[in-house]
């Protein structure tokens, strides 16, 4: 499996090459996330190369990671331009949608939109997590085990999902919380000058989908859509309605 290294530290990414393709697509996933936090269904994505990123200090990219959004946003960019890579579209989960509009906020040529899913303008953070993540990772883990899927999702897609995340180093996590804590980017919402498809779902306890439809309003060029009767997982839920809005959505845009 590919890596490439920047500033020193090795960066794992799992890649779909398709030739002739019309669009790169990026994949970054959320707090305590990874390249397997994204179905076969947003990899295999028709006419587009898709690159699904471990950040840094995550899945098998080597430690450290940060604890700014900023920091995994410059990691992005940087990974983007080693790659040479155009037309790109940004898809990001959770966290990852918070990196995905930080890059936009740079306004970098090659970016051509960005699909944010479960996220916000702002993410918050419970104070109880952020405390409580360094000394009590397990009943962390259980807690978002517990909120982050829909109420009939099966225990056992559950429990694989709270055993990964386990395997994550709680420095890690907790590094990924304090980002998101900072996170705050409503009052620049209208310089994000690149289409953006909002997705959030109805059940989502973890980031409501109130706060998907108020990004949606605050970009210029946003498409809403919610996912029904799914949770904050939204995208390993429901990976087949999620791939259709997706495709939908860059075949106009790249059109």
């Amino acid at each position: 499996m590919p890596t490439v290294t920047l500033a020193e530290q090795s960066l794992f990414y799992a890649v779909r090459p398709v030739q002739n393709a019309s669009a790169s697509v990026v994949l970054l996933h959320g707090a305590g996330g990874s390249h397997l936090d994204w179905p076969g269904e947003l990899r295999l994505l028709p006419g587009a190369t898709v690159y699904a990123l471990d950040l840094p200090g995550h899945g098998k990219s080597a430690e450290p990671g940060f604890q700014s959004v900023d920091q995994y946003a410059t990691v992005v960019i940087d990974f983007i331009t080693t790659l040479d890579l155009h037309n790109v579209f940004l898809i990001g989960h959770s966290m990852g949608g918070a990196i995905a509009q930080t890059v936009a906020l740079t306004h970098p040529t090659w970016l051509r939109g960005l699909v944010l899913i479960g996220t916000g303008a702002r993410l918050l953070v419970s104070d109880l997590i952020l405390n409580q993540t360094l000394e009590q990772f397990e009943q962390v883990t259980a807690f978002i085990a517990q909120y982050g899927w829909a109420r009939n999702t099966e225990p056992a897609v559950v429990q694989r999902s709270r055993e990964r995340l386990l395997t994550v180093p709680p420095a890690i996590v907790y590094g990924d919380f304090v980002a998101c804590s900072r996170f705050d980017v409503r009052d620049r919402l209208a310089e994000i000058d690149v289409p953006a498809l909002v997705i959030s779902a109805e059940k989502d306890k973890m980031m409501p989908a109130k706060f998907g439809r108020t990004l949606a309003d605050g970009i210029p060029n946003a498409i809403y859509v919610e996912v029904p009767g799914a949770g904050h997982y939204m995208q390993l839920e429901q990976p087949q309605f999620i791939s259709e809005q997706v495709q939908t959505f860059l075949q106009k845009t790249i059109n």
